[in-house]
């Protein structure tokens, strides 16, 4: 591999799992917390790329209709954990799952509803719109490196307000034991509404940031949360720095994955047959790598509990 592929590659790794990041940051806060099992995350991934197009539209500005975008999601995130969800905390998994998938279609047929069944442009910002030069000849493009920088950002914001504030310490606990922090007086439900809602907030700004360089459209919160449930089974439940690395992970393996096993088995098959095989074993290679942290970390890499 060359080092111009090698480094580009790299960086789109690091951008996928930035991605992956704010999905599974506020995902594993909710499982690990409130223990339900939403699978509905995606949809709020879907609403906050759909608000921010529309927003930055309407004034005509980018990082304007990103920003609004995001206590719009949290709203929405509000309302959904006040008036659906709040019921199913002490049911069991199987009820949690069929109501938040009768939640994805409900938001899938909302936004149909809303903005229509064709995919919304949603362009970058000018200023991030050319290639920046990250090693003598190798141009990255400046928009996916903003989303680096941004993720990373918020990864270090998380960890400030995880390990540094009273709120992190009540979500700390939280996620170890609800029982004991609910004893010393803590109130769970506003708690739980806030973690909701800032789980919400981070999927919006995954695809607010995501949807200029795909299509913002119907459905696009599905493919997503299955990789984000990936990296919070590998990270370990309820734990921030273990969806940190898992998502490194598994947009690393991802990548090198989709770029190099093709190749490979071309030394060995003929080229269309290839391609196909390796774009289905890299499609396999981060459930491969689930099973290996599972086999020898059940808990995940990096357990918020026990």
């Amino acid at each position: 591999m060359s080092t111009a592929l090698l480094i580009e590659q790299s960086l789109n790794g690091f951008q996928l799992g930035v991605m992956l990041f704010l999905m599974a940051a506020g995902l594993t806060l909710v499982f690990g917390i409130m223990d339900l099992i939403n699978l509905a995350h995606g949809s709020f991934y879907m609403v906050g790329a759909y608000l921010a197009a529309t927003f930055a539209r309407w004034l005509d500005h980018f990082l304007l209709g990103v920003l609004l975008a995001l206590p719009a999601a949290a709203l929405v995130g509000l309302v959904v954990d006040r008036v659906a969800l709040r019921t199913l905390y002490r049911r069991d998994h199987l009820d949690q799952v069929l109501a938040t998938f009768g939640l994805i279609l409900f938001f899938n047929e909302l936004v149909r509803l809303i903005w229509g069944p064709v995919p919304i442009p949603f362009d970058p910002p000018e200023l991030l719109s050319g290639t920046v030069e990250v090693w003598p000849g190798v141009g990255y493009p400046a928009f996916r490196l903003a989303i680096i920088a941004v993720g990373l950002g918020v990864a270090l914001g998380l960890w400030l307000l995880i390990t540094r504030t009273r709120l992190g310490m009540r979500i700390r606990a939280g996620a170890s034991n609800r029982e004991m922090v609910t004893a010393l007086g803590v109130n769970v439900p506003t708690l739980f509404t806030l973690v909701f809602a800032l789980g919400a907030a981070l999927a919006a700004l995954a695809g607010a940031m995501r949807g200029p360089i795909l299509a913002v459209e119907v459905g696009m919160g599905e493919e997503i949360l299955i990789l984000t449930f990936v990296v919070i089974v590998i990270g370990g439940i309820g734990s921030i720095r273990g969806a940190l690395v898992g998502s490194l992970l598994v947009g690393l393996v991802d990548t090198f994955g989709r770029a190099l096993l093709p190749d490979a088995f071309a030394v060995v098959l003929d080229p269309s047959a290839a391609s196909s095989v390796g774009a289905s074993a890299a499609s396999m290679s981060i459930y491969v790598l689930m099973a290996v942290v599972l086999a020898f970390r059940p808990r995940g890499l990096f357990p918020a509990h026990g």
